[in-house]
């Protein structure tokens, strides 16, 4: 575990805002990414009949749409203790090999940080 404390500010800004919009939205994971201007990108878990997406593709997705070139780092607040493969590879078609994930607890401690390798 981390001590989200000792993590880079920008970093503790992005597992912040992935916190945030877990739990204003009441969905099962929160993401943000940053991208390679620094600006971020937050998303809930998609969930819909006809629509179903994670927090940290929609984050991308909605990076993507916005015209971000890469990204510079990714964090995703999840009571799961994974990153699925899915959203890895996500991120790794944007940031490229490499790109860190800080993957989060709900209350925000950062349980480890997984590369988009």
């Amino acid at each position: 575990m981390t001590d989200s404390n000792a993590l880079d500010p920008e970093d503790r800004k992005i597992v912040t805002l992935a916190r945030s919009a877990r739990a204003r939205n009441g969905v099962p994971e929160g993401a943000a990414v940053r991208d390679d201007t620094g600006r971020t990108y937050v998303a809930g878990t998609v969930a819909l009949d006809s629509l179903r997406l994670s927090a940290l593709r929609t984050a991308v997705a909605m990076a993507v749409a916005s015209g971000a070139g890469s990204l510079e780092a990714a964090a995703v607040v999840t009571l799961a203790g994974t990153v699925t493969d899915e959203d890895l590879a996500a991120v790794r078609d944007l940031g490229g090999a490499g790109t860190p994930v800080l993957l989060a607890g709900p209350d925000g401690t950062v349980l480890r940080t997984v590369t988009a390798d």
